[in-house]
């Protein structure tokens, strides 16, 4: 996967890899059809990073968000904490809506970037005692 770059240019994965292992814990990385990342901010010591994640479920697509926040520097330099949180459901078509309204209400000048699911999954390291499917 192609890590997004923060605004001093310096690569942001260790943010985004802790939080694709956090996600897989709570959501099956084969469940997931969709990411899309936001430009990660950092604001002194802290990098923040969002993830808008979709899965299918039946006839209705689930939409969750992933959030970390990690210590970049200081004492606490690498301290990762995150958030999965389910937002929303409904019906698969509505998938491009949401997206565009999400986008008009935060007003960033930087779209998500879409992340093909299995590129941002790639660095999950399975449990010792996962069987493959």
């Amino acid at each position: 996967m192609t890590m997004p770059r923060g605004s001093d240019g310096t690569a942001s994965g260790s943010g985004w890899e802790r939080l694709a292992q956090a996600v897989s814990e709570v959501l099956p990385p084969v469940e997931v059809d969709g990411v899309w990342i936001f430009a990660p901010l950092r604001r002194e010591d802290r990098e923040w990073g969002t993830a808008v994640l979709s899965r299918v479920d039946g006839d209705r697509r689930r939409i969750y968000t992933a959030r970390y926040v990690l210590a970049v520097k200081g004492k606490q330099r690498g301290k990762f904490e995150s958030t999965i949180q389910e937002v929303g459901s409904g019906p698969m078509d509505a998938l491009a809506r949401v997206l565009q309204e999400a986008q008009r209400r935060i007003d960033d000048e930087h779209p998500p970037s879409s992340v093909a699911p299995e590129s941002w999954f790639s660095s999950v390291v399975a449990p010792a005692d996962a069987t493959p499917r």
